[in-house]
């Protein structure tokens, strides 16, 4: 707080009658009665709350904090006018915190400073005049009550600005280590806790979203504001290129497709939806994808998880991939290598067109004829087995992967 407030750098150039001081100091409790009754008439974030305990300590603040103003102005009290007003000030910051606490916004504040202006200078005009002050005197006193109430009025905003900044960064910090624990799958009891602490009202589902950060603002504005962001981007994404990390609350069903839009063209990938406690689970989904190198769609879309099950599902155990593959192409082993990949190729498009000839001659760009002489060949070298239903499906799981590679 400054040594010396303008007010009380008025209050040194001011002489006020000892008669009429004393008449002000004996209308303080009426006059505090009187603000309070206003401001609960005319400011409506007031109405019906000041009542009981609570008015009469609001006006017991109202009366000690006029009754500093007039120690500024009696000089025959013995105080000293230059007397720093730390209290009084100390008084309005603490107010305008505890506004902000019960979430009423300083406009309202503000407005309830005004009304007190008003009626307190109508009533001690009234003493003033009516105790025959000088009209110069007169107006140095309205200059010096204005003054002071401008000096509490800016105490208590820069009380309600520094509460509403302090809770801010607490609440940031809540949501960070809730966002923290959801992507580290902590037990939901944890969760529940962490939710509670941060204000943050658990959705349905949660649906990971990672992006670029460069991509994130333009986002986040479209999201709803429920959203939860991590501080930490992805790990093990591309070094010159920063991922953030989204969960994005309530995008199940029909929503879904809502998301997909709304991240088109910001090369995005979109996680399953999971019940809120069971976000880790879509992270690890987001997360495989990336790790596995898919290729963003031309046309803008975001890569979307529910599309590439197969891929995930296929990497999840590499080396029993390999083994199957090995089991089940082992026919084609001994045959030339560009030889094994024509068939291997032939034999997949036969399982996915369910032998149609004509469509897997139509994939392959390829006479039927060949498509004919080539499963004749297959059949010659599985024999039955390619009837067999259990043959099949390892067949096309180990085919899904990809066609063995051809050697020149």
């Amino acid at each position: 707080m400054p040594e010396r407030s303008e007010a009380t750098r008025r209050a040194a150039g001011l002489d006020l009658d000892e008669r009429v001081a004393g008449e002000l100091r004996d209308r303080l409790p009426l006059l505090a009665e009187r603000i309070v009754t206003a401001i609960t008439a005319e400011v409506p974030s007031y109405s019906g709350t000041l009542t009981g305990q609570m008015r009469d300590k609001i006006e017991n603040a109202v009366q000690i904090a006029l009754g500093t103003f007039l120690q500024l102005v009696e000089h025959s009290s013995g105080s000293d006018p230059s007397t720093p007003l730390v209290p009084a000030l100390e008084a309005a910051y603490a107010l305008g915190s505890g506004e902000a606490r019960s979430g009423r916004s300083m406009d309202a504040l503000q407005a309830a400073y005004r009304v007190g202006a008003r009626v307190t200078w109508r009533e001690m005009s009234t003493i003033a005049v009516r105790g025959g002050l000088p009209a110069a005197t007169v107006a140095e006193f309205a200059e010096l009550m204005f003054a002071y109430i401008d000096e509490l009025s800016a105490a208590s905003v820069a009380g309600h600005a520094d509460e509403l900044a302090s809770a801010g960064r607490a609440r940031r910090r809540n949501l960070e280590r809730l966002t923290q624990q959801l992507l580290a799958g902590e037990p939901e009891d944890v969760l529940v806790r962490s939710a509670e602490r941060a204000d943050w009202p658990p959705p349905q589902t949660l649906t990971v979203v990672l992006l670029p950060r460069a991509n994130l603002r333009a986002a986040l504005a479209l999201l709803p504001s429920q959203t939860l962001e991590s501080g930490d981007d992805l790990a093990g994404s591309e070094p010159d290129e920063e991922t953030a990390v989204l969960l994005v609350p309530d995008m199940h069903g029909d929503r879904r497709r809502q998301l997909v839009r709304t991240l088109h063209g910001r090369r995005a990938v979109v996680g399953p939806a999971r019940p809120w406690a069971r976000a880790a689970s879509s992270y690890r989904r987001a997360t495989r994808l990336v790790i596995l190198g898919t290729d963003h769609p031309e046309d803008g879309e975001p890569l979307d998880t529910e599309c590439h099950l197969v891929r995930l599902l296929l990497s999840a155990d590499t080396e029993a991939l390999t083994d199957l593959r090995a089991r089940v192409l082992q026919p084609l082993a001994s045959l030339p290598p560009a030889t094994a990949a024509r068939l291997a190729e032939t034999l997949r498009s036969w399982l996915m067109h369910h032998g149609r000839r004509d469509d897997v001659a139509a994939d392959l760009f390829i006479h039927p004829q060949t498509v004919r002489y080539r499963m004749s060949q297959l059949r010659e070298l599985y024999g039955n087995r390619l009837t067999d239903p259990r043959t099949v499906l390892d067949l096309t799981i180990a085919l899904a992967a990809g066609p063995l590679p051809s050697t020149p």
